[in-house]
């Protein structure tokens, strides 16, 4: 049973948060590796006035830096299932970029099986879909000196990050726990979403290929639409992408 918000508090996982009193839907919105809720603080300017953007803050980033950030997919998910039931009192979507997408995935089969309900829609971005094996080596556990050349290498994180050397003082436990996350996943066999999956993608991304975001059609029993745009896997900042979430939230 879904409590009501009014009863229950949820932050801090929602920052950013705007409520509005005539709210259709919620769009809970979900980081790449490493990035916190900031990634999504101007989109609703963007998006239709009853559509509810809900940036989620996951520990270790932002206004929870003090807090230990989650090394276990499983166990994020618990916890986000568990601070985000007070929010599903009403229709809600996901949106997950590269690690979020994973976590946006997870945390709606979990919600499936604990509370009986699905988002309007989960939108998958710049990821792999999840049956698809982790490639290559874990680097997570790797010096600071090799884990760094690997971030760069992969690039899977912003150039602007990756050169701010007091900044990566920082953000390098962030990167690692948020690393082994992924790395350590493990995908288990459970009936297709009853939602449809939207899959976007950068054309340039050389991380994460079109027949990657294809393989997201068997993870939904409903419909399944990809779109790609210009730029790597970080096309994120594309406009386009927010007109395309936009269409198919109407």
């Amino acid at each position: 049973m879904i409590r009501s918000t009014s009863a229950v508090a949820f932050d801090p996982w929602i920052s950013y948060h705007k409520p509005g009193p005539k709210t259709r839907l919620r769009l809970f919105c979900f980081p790449y590796a490493g990035a916190g809720a900031l990634i999504f603080r101007t989109w609703s300017d963007s998006l239709p006035a009853d559509v509810e953007v809900c940036p989620v803050q996951l520990p270790g980033r932002g206004t929870r830096m003090t807090e230990r950030p989650f090394t276990q997919l499983s166990a994020l998910v618990e916890a986000l299932a568990q601070a985000l039931a007070p929010l599903l009192d009403r229709p809600f979507a996901f949106f997950g970029h590269s690690l979020g997408a994973l976590v946006s995935f997870e945390l709606a089969r979990r919600i499936r099986r604990q509370y009986g309900v699905h988002p309007a829609r989960l939108f998958v971005s710049g990821a792999r879909a999840p049956q698809i094996p982790h490639r290559g080596p874990s680097i997570h556990t790797l010096p600071d000196k090799e884990f760094l050349m690997e971030l760069r290498r992969l690039n899977g994180t912003p150039s602007e990050l990756l050169g701010h050397e007091e900044l990566m003082e920082i953000m390098l436990p962030i990167l690692r726990a948020d690393f082994a996350v992924y790395e350590t996943y493990l995908y288990s066999i459970e009936p297709p979403l009853n939602c449809p999956i939207s899959a976007f993608g950068g054309l340039q991304d050389n991380k994460v290929s079109d027949s990657d975001l294809e393989a997201w059609r068997a993870q939904t029993s409903v419909s399944f639409s990809l779109r790609m745009f210009p730029g790597d896997h970080f096309f994120l900042k594309q406009p386009l992408l927010l007109r395309s979430i936009v269409q198919e939230l109407q």
